[in-house]
């Protein structure tokens, strides 16, 4: 039988089977400030045989099929086991939790998720009114992973959260109401994306360019400034690094650190005017470019403006400086 036959005949069988780096208030140091993380199923596919020049029978891992519904309940919590624990740098590392077998968050892109400590937990995070403390956190896994939500999540001292998830044991459970979704994001929905993130809030920026990236019908090209205090500090830079490695075409991404160490080579200080000039998509190419910002509120401010609670507040900042418009930037 031949190679082409071959092929047709398995396949026809098959298919029937900072802290943060800005530009500080005016009168203040250029110091960083704490803040808290914030917002922040792969389909079923037959393996397929095929012959290879030599003759040899080759077979394609089988993955795993997901449910269509999502292991999350945007309307309740729902209690999650925490699964294992991964050390990530100093101050920060990967919470994985175990969802039930055959499912996947499908989270869309882009969203977060609220926390809080399980009901029959030993030592439950309250408020002083005895209230349970919540707080949005967003995935950096991908949305179709069966079996596993995982999140990268620093630990600060003024961060009542981080500090109680950072404590957790694996066997322990925490509830997850979710997704709330922050915004519609669609491939190809824009020419250009431009992207500023501090510390952890460079969560939503990894969902989505996790998302487009990979897809192979993406033109759009993302470019993100990553603001840390140094350059231990920084998180996912491995991943970065190698999506720019793999995309050189649609991604590019600028580290801008506060202290710098002898041997760095990237941008030291603030995000700045010339900095988002200089890398980020102009505001003349009107809705044909999209400005993400992530981080701690005052890097926020400073960078687009403040929020106004859940809403996204006025446009101000540098962005608003160099001449962007409200429905060019989003703030998560």
């Amino acid at each position: 039988m031949s190679f082409v036959r071959a092929s047709f005949a398995a396949r026809s069988a098959l298919a029937n089977a900072r802290r943060y780096s800005t530009a500080p208030p005016a009168g203040q140091k250029s110091s960083n400030l704490p803040y808290y993380l914030l917002g922040a199923g792969i389909s079923g596919l037959a393996g397929y045989i095929y012959l290879d020049r030599s003759g040899k029978a080759d077979v394609a891992p089988v993955k795993p099929k997901v449910s269509d519904k999502s292991a999350l309940d945007p309307q309740n919590f729902v209690d999650f086991k925490l699964k294992k624990v991964e050390p990530y740098n100093h101050n920060t590392a990967k919470f994985i939790f175990e969802l039930p077998p055959d499912t996947a968050s499908l989270l869309p892109v882009a969203s977060c998720v609220i926390v809080k400590s399980a009901p029959d937990a030993s030592n439950p995070l309250l408020d002083a009114k005895g209230k349970p403390i919540i707080r949005p956190y967003t995935p950096i896994s991908p949305s179709d992973l069966p079996g596993e939500l995982t999140f990268l999540i620093k630990r600060y001292d003024s961060g009542k959260m981080s500090k109680y998830i950072h404590d957790m044991q694996p066997g322990d459970k925490l509830s997850i109401k979710g997704p709330i979704k922050k915004f519609d994001f669609q491939i190809n929905q824009f020419d250009q994306v431009g992207m500023i993130a501090g510390g952890s809030g460079i969560t939503p920026m990894y969902q989505i360019l996790e998302h487009a990236l990979k897809d192979p019908s993406n033109k759009t090209r993302f470019t993100l400034i990553f603001a840390n205090v140094t350059e231990k500090d920084i998180l996912l830079k491995e991943e970065f690094d190698a999506l720019k490695a793999k995309y050189p075409g649609t991604f590019d991404v600028v580290y801008t650190v506060d202290q710098a160490s002898p041997n760095w080579k990237g941008p030291v200080g603030f995000v700045n005017r010339e900095l988002v000039s200089q890398h980020l998509p102009p505001p003349t190419l009107g809705e044909k470019a999209k400005i993400f910002v992530c981080g701690p509120p005052g890097q926020v401010a400073a960078v687009a403006g403040p929020k106004d609670g859940m809403k996204q507040g006025e446009l101000g900042g540098i962005l608003k400086q160099l001449g962007y418009k409200d429905d060019q930037v989003f703030k998560f």
